[in-house]
């Protein structure tokens, strides 16, 4: 990759920026924003210059996506009225949610210059301000292509690389197996942390009451802070999924209420199953990482 151009220069287009820079990229990084945005990112570094979206897709040869996911369909279709077909150029997102992204490509551009993505990393605050270039460090990144053989263009095997350079853990998953995966691991967390600090706050109106929330309840609400303006594209995009997510929760809540109501020592099993779990799935992180 000689020239990058960041769509979308925030959190997430603002650190892969940043991370590039800091695993040694030399080249050039072009930033596609609104003007405040893009006087932020220069300012701190992120990118090189600004460019226009006709002027980032004709000399970029790395194009990353990193707007909302509704905004990076519409930009893969223009994209697809830009790009020449056999251009040098790979495009990439870093959409959360990946079948109607891949689904756009496959309409609008020419073959073989796009591969989904989506690093899963962020924060509550948004904006190239809060960009971070050690954001990807030790977090899975995963990428969606439709045919394996995706994964052996050269342009695919160079991003593989800068991913890996940037600290990040790269994961290949179909559009579908990435979609039904976060309804459960992100999209669910969410509503939860979301439906959780608004039941607290119907039930526990009183600021004496509220003084109660301890540590638990402070890690379980961290999510709520989040911008409904950021999810609003996920929840859309991935309702079918969300909605089976949401499903099985309930399910389970359904069943802790009923044996609390008839054997509250039934939901031992529950515990340790969940204890388990958990010591599994992070342990296998962190020695995979």
């Amino acid at each position: 990759m000689r020239t990058v151009a960041i769509v979308g220069v925030g959190l997430i287009g603002g650190s892969f920026a940043l991370a590039l820079k800091k695993a040694g990229f030399a080249g050039e990084i072009l930033g596609v924003s609104s003007e405040r945005t893009i006087a932020t990112a220069l300012e701190r570094g992120a990118i090189d210059r600004a460019a226009t979206f006709e002027q980032a897709v004709n000399e970029a040869d790395f194009v990353y996506l990193a707007s909302p996911i509704h905004n990076i369909i519409t930009d893969i279709e223009r994209i697809g009225k830009i790009v020449k077909p056999r251009a040098r150029l790979l495009v990439t997102d870093a959409g959360s949610t990946k079948q109607e992204i891949v689904a756009a490509a496959a309409k609008y551009l020419p073959a073989g210059i796009f591969i989904g993505g989506h690093p899963m990393a962020g924060k509550e605050s948004r904006g190239v301000s809060s960009a971070d270039a050690n954001l990807f460090q030790g977090r899975t990144y995963v990428l969606t292509p439709t045919a394996l053989e995706q994964m052996q263009w050269p342009a695919v095997i160079e991003l593989l690389h800068w991913i890996s350079k940037a600290g990040a853990n790269p994961l290949v998953l179909t559009p579908q197996q990435h979609d039904h995966a976060v309804s459960f691991t992100s999209h669910l967390p969410q509503l939860i942390s979301t439906a959780l600090a608004i039941s607290v706050d119907r039930n526990l109106p009183d600021a004496n009451s509220q003084k109660t929330a301890g540590p638990g309840f402070q890690d379980m609400s961290r999510l709520a802070l989040s911008s409904f303006e950021v999810w609003n594209d996920i929840l859309d995009s991935n309702a079918s999924e969300i909605d089976a997510a949401l499903e099985s929760y309930i399910a389970v809540l359904t069943q802790f209420r009923t044996q609390l109501k008839t054997d509250p020592s039934a939901l031992q099993i529950s515990f340790e199953q969940a204890a388990a779990f958990r010591k599994r799935l992070f342990t296998a992180t962190i020695l995979g990482s």
